[in-house]
């Protein structure tokens, strides 16, 4: 192993990384450090962060507010039982109820991460579909809800599902359109469960009036309406929460990435009378622990303070419009600083190579799909570096991958 004074090279930590970690894939480079929008590796060689840990880094790399959050409660209390309270936790959850309009009779429950949370949730809609009768829990087509094994079974990918099955039972996968959503939700549907923006999709909204229609069938129907706002949440679409955008209220809300902007913290969120939980049917060991739950006060605060949430939204506008007309560029979709930029031909990967070998990390969650997911804190001179170096990028592509055509002004596309 490579003494911890020394800066391996390349070579040294790919050869660790290929005896020491398990064969997950993703080893891109060794990432040494990193402060505000930027990071740097092992060579010395200095990125833009443009994927933010993929919508986790909601205020940068080593942001102040962050670093005294962790040294201060660190050096005070790191971890308790979940036999105890601490005053982290009950402050954290009271904010969350706040932020989302939970009501009064909101409660939460703390985890570790976005599958955690999610687990959580398909607890929850058993508890509920005990309570009915209802069995049937209803996720989409597209989704991405996590990879353990209750949240893989909402995550209908075969390729994530098929070496794993026997999944979860009673689970349906519906398009996410509105015909399919009136023909599935019935009396047997428990829970439906949804994300407001497909992020692993390709940055895909809902169509529109999707979710105040998923409202109206399961109120009607005694479901539960569970949104997944692990990537949209905590003011990444420029609202606290991507459903609050559609004005309905669901029953219960799952979170994570961008809540502790870094720290592993995720939660389940009950609206009303929704918590069904008792005693010994569910908890965490580090679930709701007093270090992330301080830090996801802090990050939380430091964005409702310094109004971070109308930088969301102008500099996602920025970039919208810095991007169009760009080689290769069909169009933009998502909100806020969630967006999923379209591309004329399936040379996602080769544009996402070819940005980072300019300094530039961004993601291809699909064949056709850039998705960017920065920080909220960027400015004039990131946009301005992200739209130089991310053009180089588009250009170089078009010129040399044979699949790649070039959208003109007009619509049409030449090769």
């Amino acid at each position: 192993m490579t003494p911890a004074s020394q800066t391996p090279t390349t070579q040294q930590w790919q050869h660790e990384a290929s005896r020491d970690l398990m064969n997950l894939g993703g080893r891109l480079a060794l990432l040494v450090r990193g402060e505000g929008s930027h990071v740097w590796d092992a060579d010395g060689t200095r990125y833009l962060d443009f994927l933010g840990g993929i919508a986790v880094n909601a205020l940068g790399h080593a942001h102040p507010v962050f670093v005294d959050a962790v040294s201060r409660q660190a050096a005070r209390l790191a971890h308790v039982s979940n036999y105890f309270a601490t005053p982290p936790q009950l402050e954290l959850a009271a904010r969350l109820k706040r932020l989302a309009g939970a009501g009064e009779h909101g409660h939460v429950f703390f985890a570790n991460s976005g599958s955690e949370a999610n687990e959580t949730a398909i607890k929850l809609a058993r508890l509920h579909g005990r309570r009915t009768g209802a069995t049937t829990i209803v996720s989409l087509n597209g989704a991405f809800h996590g990879r353990t094994m209750g949240s893989l079974s909402l995550t209908p990918k075969p390729a994530y599902q098929d070496p794993f099955r026997p999944l979860l039972p009673d689970v349906v996968h519906i398009d996410p359109t509105l015909d399919a959503l009136e023909q599935v939700i019935d009396d047997t549907v428990a829970a439906l469960v949804v994300e407001p923006i497909q992020g692993e999709a390709g940055v895909v909204p809902l169509p529109d009036g999707f979710l105040r229609r998923a409202r109206e069938l399961t109120r009607e129907h005694g479901a539960l309406l569970i949104v997944d706002e692990v990537q949209t949440g905590v003011g990444r679409t420029g609202e606290w929460f991507a459903f609050q955008r559609e004005g309905i209220v669901p029953d219960a809300m799952s979170l994570a990435k961008g809540i502790a902007a870094g720290f592993p913290l995720g939660a389940l969120v009950t609206f009303g009378d929704n918590d069904l939980f008792y005693p010994g049917t569910h908890n965490s060991t580090f679930g709701g622990n007093p270090l992330a739950t301080a830090v996801g006060n802090a990050v939380l605060a430091e964005i409702e303070d310094s109004g971070l949430l109308a930088n969301v939204a102008a500099r996602g506008a920025q970039l919208r419009q810095a991007v169009a007309g760009l080689p290769l560029v069909t169009g933009t979709r998502g909100a806020g600083l969630l967006i999923g930029i379209t591309l004329a031909a399936p040379v996602a990967a080769a544009v996402r190579d070819a940005a980072q070998r300019r300094g530039l990390i961004v993601n291809a969650p699909t064949d056709e799909v850039i998705r960017i997911a920065p920080a909220y804190t960027i400015g004039d001179a990131e946009v301005d570096e992200f739209t130089a170096l991310f053009a180089a990028a588009l250009a170089e592509v078009a010129a040399s991958d044979p699949n790649a055509r070039v959208a003109t002004g007009d619509g049409t596309e030449t090769p």
